[in-house]
């Protein structure tokens, strides 16, 4: 049925906002970008289990904004509150909520634009489907939303890693622009000493003409986009439902979930397209009487089921949509006209602080499948017990 461009569609039920990812562990993230307070609820997270808030805390430091001068100039303390779910640190089997306050809050900065279309943002898609949209910011749109999912990662991480001691989530900036970095090997990575630069890019030459180029971009009043690579070390063997419910299925949703994602990739991604079977077949052998592969062209994934080697993915994202330069577009009214922005705070790259968000939906989606795989126990021998 066709529909205004600015009324909602007729029937409540195709107007219902899908807030909610996962199957066992259920992440229900809240908030505005200019609301009073964002946050996540999880639901589905076994009981039992310690929970360090500060773990927490620090994980969410790594995307908060007004850091440096390659991001948002919004400043957000982002200082995490556990609302339910926890007793002295353990958790109960109960959803519980993490809330943090919006405290930076500048609405007039959006005042010029709430009857404005802005190119390449969700304000005419969201207008068009639900009849009205956040008058201040992105809104639901808006990267803000992120932080629940960067804390209920954190909870996952926790468990997942008192679990499996050898498991470890880890992603990097590998390109902006046409500045690449070479390829690395993900065992030789370390979270902390990746955190210690602005860009969180291991090579730091590469990474000294990123940084120039952002800051060039930022002077010019544009943007610039690049690539993330994320890697899941030593995940267990069996992970992932299929047929539709594969594990690099589910990752592809969790990645492109994000704002500003428009690629994805796992193993060889699209250069496997310029490969022969021969090349791209990855050959099983034996090492330490476990059932290994010699390549890992497939990124740790086989018949949408994880096989033990390495998960390795890429993930694009797109120049930031905000840019302080004149443009053209339609308001409310369905007038053409021209406007530059003239106030605002956003990233002009957003790569930095995506690093921990990929991070983050990494960690989802793995918990959810150990989860489910926990509850199936189709596996045998040494991997029917994950723990």
């Amino acid at each position: 049925m066709l529909f205004s461009s600015v009324s909602p569609i007729d029937s409540l039920e195709k107007v219902i906002m899908s807030n909610t990812f996962g199957t066992l562990f259920r992440v229900t993230s809240f908030g505005e970008s200019h609301g009073p307070a964002v946050g996540v609820v999880i639901d589905g997270c076994p009981p039992g289990h310690f929970i360090d808030v500060l773990k927490i805390q620090a994980f969410l430091d790594r995307r908060r904004p007004g850091q440096n001068i390659l991001t948002s100039p919004r400043k957000e303390l982002d200082r995490i509150q556990c609302v339910s779910g926890l007793e002295d640190g353990v958790t109960l089997g109960t959803p519980i909520t993490l809330l943090v306050e919006n405290k930076d809050r500048k609405t007039e900065d959006y005042k010029q634009l709430e009857n404005i279309f802005r190119p390449s943002h969700a304000d005419y898609t969201t207008q068009s489907k639900f009849g009205l949209r956040s008058k201040s910011g992105g809104g639901r749109a808006s990267a803000r939303e992120t932080l629940g999912r960067v804390a209920a990662a954190s909870v996952a991480e926790q468990i997942l890693t008192k679990l499996m001691p050898n498991f470890k989530v880890i992603a990097y900036v590998e390109s902006i622009k046409n500045l690449r970095i070479p390829e690395q090997d993900p065992f030789s990575l370390c979270r902390e000493s990746l955190c210690e630069n602005w860009l969180v890019c291991p090579d730091e030459q590469v990474r000294l003409k990123m940084e120039e180029l952002i800051i060039k971009v930022k002077n010019e009043g544009d943007s610039v986009g690049g690539v993330i690579r994320c890697f899941c070390l030593n995940p267990p063997v069996g992970l992932g439902e299929p047929v539709f419910d594969k594990l690099e299925a589910d990752l592809a949703k969790a990645m492109m979930s994000l704002p500003a994602t428009k690629g994805f990739e796992i193993g060889e991604g699209f250069s496997a397209t310029e490969m022969l079977g021969s090349e791209h077949n990855d050959a099983y052998t034996m090492i330490q009487q476990r059932v290994r592969t010699k390549s890992n062209h497939s990124g740790g994934i086989q018949g949408g089921i994880s096989n033990g080697e390495v998960i390795a993915t890429r993930i694009a994202f797109k120049p930031v949509a905000t840019i302080f330069k004149k443009q053209e577009t339609v308001n409310n009214s369905k007038k053409e006209l021209e406007f530059t922005p003239h106030s605002g705070r956003h990233d002009p790259c957003v790569l930095p602080r995506a690093v921990p968000i990929v991070e983050a939906m990494m960690l989802l989606v793995l918990m959810d499948h150990y989860l489910r795989q926990s509850q199936t126990k189709v596996c045998s021998g040494e991997y029917s017990k994950f723990e």
